[in-house]
């Protein structure tokens, strides 16, 4: 696959050209990041490319070692149980919030969002892609930028877990049940019950995870 970087900040786009390496796999936990072959493929030098590799660093995707450089992170056990933990509590405050103060065409919003979800079952990529549509859209109506920033980097870290739990047998239609019992605690207008469901949905995950 070539590499073809658009104007803008260079770095910026080195960085997000790396990110969606690790995401696809093509960079896989674990791997050393060869500066030199990567500077050479993408026609750059050293430069842009270490300061991408400082914001894949500040992001959890990358972790930089001392006289070895740059790999890409691997993911134990306990950083999986805080991921989930710090997500959970995160999503299903902004959920509750949501549920409280929606207005009737963000709630239509939602409830297309889902009715994608139930159409995407078939697909596990397309699944993964709308669910993650459905979470990060409730935290922008839940409009706390700085909730939003702190999950939207936490999900890039969940990534690296990418035998990821909506892949194992069966969690998709267990992912889509918990997201209906959301979707109704939203529709009921009920802040305490749509935590509870959210916080419920996170820990389903992190049990077909772990």
């Amino acid at each position: 696959m070539s590499a073809v970087l658009t104007p803008r900040a260079l770095y910026e786009e080195v960085a997000e050209q790396l990110r969606q390496r690790i995401f696809r796999r093509e960079l896989q936990p674990g791997d050393w990041i060869d500066e030199l072959k990567i500077a050479d493929e993408f026609g750059i030098s050293r430069t842009p490319l270490r300061e991408a590799l400082k914001v894949l660093a500040a992001e959890g995707l990358v972790t930089m070692k001392v006289r070895r450089g740059a790999y890409v992170t691997e993911m134990s056990e306990k950083d999986l149980h805080d991921v989930y933990h710090l997500l959970s509590l995160l999503e299903s405050d902004a959920a509750a919030v949501v549920a409280e103060r929606a207005t009737p065409a963000q709630m239509q919003e939602l409830r297309a969002l889902h009715a994608e979800l139930e159409a995407a079952t078939h697909d596990r990529e397309a699944f993964f892609a709308v669910n993650e549509r459905f979470h990060m859209r409730v935290l922008e109506m839940a409009d706390n930028r700085w909730r939003s920033q702190m999950v939207a980097d936490l999900r890039k870290v969940m990534k690296l877990n990418r035998h990821h739990s909506l892949f194992k047998q069966g969690r998709i239609e267990d992912s889509l049940a918990e997201h209906r019992a959301v979707l109704r605690a939203l529709e009921a207008r009920d802040p305490a019950a749509t935590q509870s469901a959210m916080r419920a949905h996170f820990a389903e995950g992190l049990e077909a995870a772990a």
